[in-house]
């Protein structure tokens, strides 16, 4: 891990790099599973399965045999916790409805927005080195609350053709309309187009590896909408010298052990603070069981000592982490400050966990510095607003005049027609 002093400003480029992707790389195999799957359907899903997932699979849809199964297989305090976390996203999602009013912008002419939900909507959920049950929650929550008609979910199968039984009890809590065991780019390709089990959606959402990743950016050229860009998971924790060196730590490898990819970062203007956390973050480590992973991705974390607040600011402004932590003694003061951040936890007892799980936030948040520009998955990432407006005989007479002057000026003269036909008939 690198701990870095005091660094001038020219120094900063550096320190803000990610350990991205660079998923171009991968189009052309991408492109190959997507053109077979577009082109041979349930075929072609059942060859990627049998090839990439070891599944051989009779048929793709989850039973509901297979529903029940899981929820007698699921423990009980596990169970509980799932319907605790869904009772707090529910709360927080159902908060953010649109309501919209009707404006008259000038005599006569009234406007307004209608929020629609996306009538078929597809999510991803990896079933690799840890089963996301979490993210069936972040996902079929907010869908269902916006009245998504459709809620289609794939997630890969282990090679006896089974999905962890939390994913399948989490998507029926969630209310989850269909389940398939698919996998991977295939999943992607599925729900792109549709074949004669999977339907075509037209927005997709969800986290995956680099292929998945790959998958989604071609499809979204012009097959279907998806979610956000995505990259490693990502954490900057921001501490003074009051902060608890122990809590840092652990929200530090909470980040780490997502993946090897993942990057944590410390912001702090104390010097024996990052001794601190740097002991701890040793100590804690030897505990964890994905410590193999955590070892990988603190290779590219960082502690970086600034000379002040303003610098620790401007700082993270220009990284926009995905998940921002505040732990200061004027911790809300900073966060106020906060221009570009996915999430932010304020205080010392707030930590990641919290957000990825059930305190009612959404964790399926925009990485690698596009918190600069997109918003995490909310309500609205499951709607779309139209506009509406009419216009009285009084209305087209008041802005009819203006209109025909800007048509005419654009050189538009059938625009300028619709108005001025209309002018004549009164």
């Amino acid at each position: 891990m690198q701990v870095v002093k005091y660094p001038s400003e020219l120094e900063w480029e550096a320190l803000l790099s990610r350990s991205t992707l660079d998923t171009t790389q991968l189009f052309s195999t991408v492109q190959t599973v997507l053109d077979e799957v577009k082109a041979n359907g349930d075929e072609a899903i059942k060859k990627y399965e049998k090839k990439f997932d070891k599944a051989i699979l009779s048929s793709l849809a989850v039973t509901e045999q297979e529903f029940n199964e899981a929820e007698l297989t699921v423990p009980d305090d596990l169970k509980q916790a799932i319907r605790t976390a869904k009772t707090n996203i529910e709360k927080f999602h159902a908060s953010q409805r649109f309501v919209g009013e009707k404006v008259e912008t000038s005599a006569g002419v009234t406007c307004w927005q209608k929020a629609v939900a996306i009538e078929k909507v597809g999510l991803y959920i990896p079933g690799g080195t840890a089963p996301l049950f979490s993210t069936v929650l972040m996902l079929a929550i907010p869908a269902r609350i916006a009245g998504c008609k459709e809620i289609v979910l794939c997630s890969p199968p282990n090679a006896e053709g089974k999905i962890h039984p939390a994913i399948l009890f989490a998507a029926r809590e969630a209310g989850v309309s269909k389940l398939f065991k698919i996998g991977g780019i295939q999943a992607i390709a599925a729900m792109a187009y549709g074949t004669e089990s999977i339907p075509k959606v037209y927005k997709i959402f969800g986290p995956g590896n680099q292929y998945v990743m790959a998958a989604k950016q071609l499809v979204s050229l012009k097959d279907v909408a998806i979610d956000m860009p995505a990259g490693p998971s990502e954490v900057e924790i921001i501490a003074d010298s009051s902060a608890n060196p122990e809590f840092i730590a652990a929200d530090f490898l909470s980040q780490a052990e997502h993946g090897a990819d993942s990057q944590s970062l410390l912001l702090t203007t104390s010097g024996e603070l990052s001794e601190k956390v740097i002991k701890a973050i040793e100590k804690q480590l030897s505990a964890l069981s994905r410590r193999e992973i955590a070892e990988k991705a603190l290779a590219h974390s960082r502690i970086i000592i600034l000379k002040n607040e303003d610098e620790v600011i401007e700082f993270t402004n220009r990284y926009a982490p995905e998940h921002l932590i505040i732990q200061t003694e004027n911790y809300a003061a900073m966060a106020a400050r906060i221009e570009n951040a996915g999430s932010v936890f304020m205080g010392r007892y707030t930590p990641e966990s919290a957000g990825d799980y059930a305190s009612g936030t959404n964790h399926t948040l925009p990485t690698n510095g596009y918190a600069k520009a997109y918003s995490g998955v909310n309500l609205d990432s499951f709607i779309k607003k139209i506009t509406f407006q009419e216009i009285t005989a009084e209305g087209i007479k008041n802005l009819g005049s203006t209109i025909e002057t800007m048509a005419a000026n654009e050189q538009l003269d059938a625009h300028r027609n619709a108005v001025t036909i209309r002018l004549q008939s009164l």
